[in-house]
């Protein structure tokens, strides 16, 4: 009975180990993880509940212009009853002056209602919460643009990471060859020592350059998972290389400046409607109010605690309340101007910004011109790297040339393979930080 447990226990074991070793792998493209990132991540989810949160709001401000409706009762026993001063002699001789009315126990229940009538501060406040649920939308928005420049920068990262790897390692592949012929021709006494030490020293030289590759790439994936809010131990398979974003390459017409949907301006413009309808606001506070009032009261007293011999006898009003603001020691006017000068300060952060935001947007474009030369440049120099080093292979394996020619080929070849990589990242990065200052959601 014990082994079959233990059986089951090794069987479920196993299956769990599979289940989550098979949760550990995704495969995604640059748009699914753009996908996977706008659903899942913290930083989106909080802004939603902000949208939510400010409609809340709108509807708590709604209340109030809805009728208000309260009920309450009180009880007293009467220590000594209240006492009422009447003329002297007003019911006959002896009468008048000071008496006692009224019995131990009194009791009153009320039911009073409120509705509103003009409620200047309420309507302002209203058209706040429309302003603050247009700042909760774009403050969202803002947020999914970020996140989306991240994902991209940390995707396109290990791609160029991988890419440098898959170069570095073709290059050790080919050092390694080269270092195995050598020393053969060494032991032949066909090469010098000299040879030998050299392709070893071009060997180890590449080593370095590779663990520093592969502790990159294994920093930029945790980042990369923690933007899709993955598992931390997640291995994520991206299925596209980085010269397939070669393609991605458009012309210089373009691009141009249009800052109507940068995210940063655009929120400063809903700031200045928000202290504009607190301003509002603050106004109204100098307006009258009016309420409809409606009230019903029962009453009744009595020597006993009898209350089922007790009469009962209500009372009702029906009428209008009306408050006027007359002065409230200069405190509105004060704040009216608090509220002013935040708008002229809000204006003139939004001029300075917008300056700022322009000269941004111009340096994208130029880094994108700049990265689209440097790429076609660089895929050039790539071809004639490859054509150098196969002509020094040859050279080299019939005498012709030496070992210091080779090395160099290779080194020519590793950096211009590493230069085309980098330049089609630099690109795509400038093209993911043009896309954030226009603010590009799509």
């Amino acid at each position: 009975m014990i082994r079959r447990i233990l059986l089951l226990m090794s069987v479920s074991t196993v299956l769990v180990l599979t289940q989550t070793t098979a949760q550990q792998r995704v495969e995604i493209t640059l748009d699914e993880a753009i996908k996977i990132a706008l659903n899942d991540n913290p930083t989106i989810q909080i802004a939603e509940l902000e949208i939510e949160r400010q409609e809340y709001v709108r509807k708590e401000t709604m209340g109030n212009l809805l009728p208000n409706i309260t009920g309450g009762g009180t009880y007293n026993y009467n220590l000594q009853n209240s006492v009422m001063f009447m003329p002297e002699g007003i019911f006959g001789a002896g009468t008048g002056g000071a008496m006692r009315m009224g019995f131990d126990h009194s009791y009153t229940g009320t039911v009073s209602l409120a509705l509103p009538l003009y409620l200047p501060t309420v309507y302002k406040t209203l058209q706040l919460n429309e302003e603050q649920m247009v700042a909760a939308v774009e403050a969202a928005r803002a947020s999914k643009i970020t996140l989306v420049n991240q994902v991209k920068k940390s995707y396109l990262s290990i791609l160029l990471a991988e890419s440098s790897l898959e170069v570095i390692e073709k290059n050790i592949e080919y050092a390694e060859v080269v270092v195995n012929d050598t020393r053969n021709s060494y032991n032949q006494g066909l090469s010098s020592e000299y040879d030998l030490i050299t392709a070893e020293v071009q060997l180890n030289n590449l080593k370095p350059t590779l663990i520093q590759t592969q502790n990159s790439i294994r920093v930029t994936r945790l980042m990369l998972n923690m933007l899709l809010s993955l598992p931390i131990d997640t291995h994520l398979v991206l299925r596209e290389d980085l010269y397939e974003f070669r393609d991605y390459v458009g012309d210089a017409w373009e691009f141009y400046v249009d800052l109507s949907g940068n995210t940063d301006l655009r929120q400063l413009d809903i700031q200045r409607e928000i202290l504009q309808k607190q301003f509002e606001i603050q106004r109204a506070q100098r307006y009258p109010n009016i309420s409809a009032v409606a009230q019903y009261s029962v009453l009744s007293q009595s020597n006993d605690l009898k209350i089922g011999h007790y009469d009962w006898r209500g009372t009702s009003l029906v009428g209008l309340q009306l408050n006027i603001p007359i002065f409230s020691g200069f405190t509105n006017i004060n704040r009216e101007r608090q509220i002013k000068n935040n708008i002229r300060q809000l204006e003139a952060q939004r001029k300075y910004l917008e300056e700022s935001v322009n000269v941004q947007a111009q340096t994208s474009i130029s880094n994108l011109i700049e990265a689209k030369e440097q790429m076609a440049a660089n895929e050039s120099t790539r071809t004639q790297a490859q054509k150098g080093y196969s002509i020094a292979k040859t050279r080299y394996d019939v005498g012709a040339g030496t070992i210091v020619e080779l090395n160099a080929a290779q080194m020519a070849l590793l950096q211009a393979d590493l230069n085309f990589s980098q330049s089609i990242y630099d690109y795509m990065s400038a093209l993911a930080d043009y896309e954030e200052i226009i603010g590009r959601t799509e």
